[in-house]
């Protein structure tokens, strides 16, 4: 017998920008023994230091 019932896709939620910096930032702190608020305070600082530029397209 053949299903042809179609396969529902399961919607997907886009992670915002602060929370890939604080996982990324979580991650980081557990390799290095750093403490995370320490790292995502220099992710921020080195954003603003470039905010200038962009990614070439």
């Amino acid at each position: 017998m053949i299903n042809n019932r179609k396969k529902e896709h399961s919607t997907y939620a886009k992670p915002s920008r602060a929370d890939i910096v604080r996982s990324v930032a979580t991650s980081t702190a557990v390799e290095t023994g750093q403490s995370s608020a320490k790292i995502e305070a220099s992710f921020e600082a080195t954003r603003k230091k470039f905010a200038h530029l962009r990614l070439a397209v």
